[in-house]
């Protein structure tokens, strides 16, 4: 009985991992992100798939958990300045938004004909955005330290400290529900506000000395553990307070965010993060109840339009209000227009004092999770509903009529130093750059950059690349420098073309375009650092000159021969660092050619090798 319970719980597990394992790539590879690839993957597997599960909430309460390491690693990246300085959008704009957006949904279902208590527990529970969700689209598009990333992430803390006076509303509207003592409500305060004072002093004066006493024992699996320790013990403590575990988890990482030990908390609890968030996922998926969709599909289908269309309407107007440009507020309202984790537990206890019965709660969880999977797909939608970011030029000259006797093309990193030599010397530069930001800033630093793209000819013509002595190929990207090389080579085959190659094959591509010169943007650093290793470790400063050189030569050896034959090609001029094979017994006596046409080549092979040493 014991082996085939265990073997059921392994066929589980199992399940489990290769349901996202094959799911989400496949959902990424079609553009529909790794978010609906879990939940798809969980509808799956879940009771109203293949019912290789039949309790999903078991799994959901453990997978939450990828939410609160969620909320740790968010608030390693936010030291205690920083959220200072997020004080008024989280208290200011999270609860303008949060206020409107739960009175409009609670009008929804009273217009609906539903009970007070009823509405406004249902579009309360809708307000609170899903924090797992929309912090896991912030990772994927690299936004969660953009300005309007830092706002949705002000709001989402908000919410989640909304859920105390929810769960409070929610006694208080229970039918038959006796009125508390101030005495009772001051005590609840009171613990909950001890919980966080004693997190941060615990986090101020504990954290730091304990991990530095942990790795002074030099026990990796110790300080993965303690790490653990402190992301779930602080989830716990606020959770008995009757606050947000995520909240707990967020303010430990806040605390420990200017420790010496941050970036190797931050490694020790990435692995469980991104596995248990992705069982969270999962875990939404299959609670998802079909025969709940299936007898209230209208009902659920209304709901779910008319909730996020309103919320999300809610938000854009709380942004727009509030200064936000239409761009920005139309994305914030759809990235944060579904219901979200917490709905669970706000509905949840609604059930438990009587305000909804059972049906209805399946009916609003429904609802939920609905919302929670057409979120990526609206996402999607917003690319083709939102036009093309424009740049403006307001205070950037276009490229016309130059005359320098340079062109640079592209002033980045690479050609802001690659120009330093030239206007030194009194050489007349002209620089013409696509990116309208870094014109700007050149221009605080006593730049003049045109805007330009050098792909065009037009642009070109305008920059005088035809009348300039040299044109400088300084672009970012390898693609673009080939294309202007090889329109250069086609227009202006007489003006010498200097170019710089991102890798071996740009400038494979760029000789084959036939410029003048090409450079490997980290070629000569690399040369560099490794002629000042070989002197660091003592050999002599000749020497290393004269290995630094043998390099040089063998490295344009490779290059002539790759150029022939291939990228493939000129392997042998490499020194690799694997150890070469030697015969297991030395031989008996040397190698003798078998005929006089083989000694012959073998002498020539040796004198040849005797003139090069």
């Amino acid at each position: 009985m014991a082996e085939a319970a265990s073997g059921g719980e392994l066929v589980q597990v199992v399940a489990l991992l290769a349901a996202g394992v094959i799911a989400v790539p496949i959902f990424r590879r079609v553009g529909l992100g790794s978010i609906l690839g879990y939940l798809a993957a969980g509808l799956v597997i879940g009771p109203f798939g293949l019912a290789i599960f039949s309790d999903p909430a078991a799994i959901l309460h453990v997978a939450e958990l990828g939410v609160v390491m969620f909320l740790f690693i968010i608030g390693l990246e936010m030291r205690p300045s920083r959220l200072w300085g997020l004080r008024r959008q989280i208290f200011g704009l999270g609860i303008l938004q949060v206020g409107i957006c739960a009175l409009l949904l609670t009008s929804i279902g009273i217009a609906t004909g539903f009970p007070v208590a009823a509405s406004f527990v249902a579009g309360a529970g809708f307000v609170l955005t899903s924090t797992a969700i929309v912090m896991q689209l912030l990772e994927e598009r690299g936004e969660a330290s953009a300005p309007n990333g830092q706002r949705i992430i002000s709001i989402l803390l908000l919410e989640d400290l909304a859920i105390v006076p929810l769960l409070a509303l929610v006694a208080f509207l229970a039918p038959g529900h006796t009125e508390s003592s101030w005495s009772e409500r001051l005590t609840d305060i009171g613990i909950g506000l001890a919980a966080i004072v004693g997190l941060v002093i615990a986090g101020r004066y504990l954290l730091n000395p304990l991990f530095r006493i942990l790795a002074d024992s030099r026990a990796r699996e110790v300080m993965t553990a303690a790490a653990l320790l402190v992301v779930l013990g602080s989830a716990l403590a606020m959770q008995l307070s009757g606050l947000s575990m995520a909240m707990g988890a967020f303010l430990a990482g806040v605390l420990l965010s200017e420790s010496t030990f941050r970036h190797q908390l931050e490694a020790d609890i990435e692995p469980f993060r991104g596995v248990l968030l992705g069982l969270f996922f999962l875990a939404v998926g299959m609670s998802l109840d079909l025969s709940v969709v299936a007898a209230n599909w209208l009902t659920v289908a209304f709901y779910v339009v008319a909730y996020m269309t309103v919320k999300a309407l809610g938000i854009y107007f709380v942004a727009r209000f509030l200064k936000s440009n239409h761009a920005e507020a139309l994305e914030r309202a759809v990235v944060m227009a579904q219901g979200g984790e917490f709905a669970f537990v706000l509905y949840s206890s609604a059930l438990a004092v009587g305000i909804i019965d059972g049906n209805e709660n399946a009916i609003l969880t429904a609802i939920v999770i609905m919302s929670m999977m057409l979120t990526p797909l609206t996402i999607i939608g917003l690319r083709y509903v939102m036009p093309r970011e424009e740049q403006t030029l307001d205070g950037v000259d276009v490229a016309e009529d130059l005359n320098g006797s340079v062109l640079m093309i592209g002033f980045g990193r690479f050609g802001q130093i690659a120009s330093q030599p030239l206007l030194l010397r009194g050489i007349d530069v002209s620089i013409i750059d696509n990116d309208v930001e870094m014109i700007q800033a050149a221009a605080n630093f006593g730049f003049k950059v045109y805007y330009g793209d050098g792909t065009r000819l037009d642009i070109l013509q305008a920059a005088g690349a035809g009348r300039a002595r040299a044109v400088l190929i300084c672009v970012d990207k390898g693609d673009v420098a080939v294309r202007i090389a090889q329109l250069m080579r086609a227009e202006y085959p007489l003006v010498p073309v200097l170019a710089r190659a991102f890798d071996r094959g740009i400038a494979m591509d760029l000789i084959q375009s036939e410029v003048s010169y090409q450079i490997r943007e980290t070629f000569e650093s690399a040369l560099v650092i490794g002629k000042t290793t070989l002197e660091t470790l003592g050999v002599d400063q000749d020497e290393a000159a004269e290995v630094i050189e043998d390099v040089r030569q063998r490295d344009a050896a490779r290059l002539d021969a790759q150029l022939a034959g291939g990228l493939q090609a000129g392997r042998g001029f490499f020194k690799g660092n694997m150890p070469v094979p030697a015969p297991l017994t030395p031989p008996r006596r040397p190698g003798r050619a078998a005929n006089e046409e083989t000694a012959s080549a073998l002498e020539q092979s040796a004198s040849r090798e005797g003139d090069r040493i």
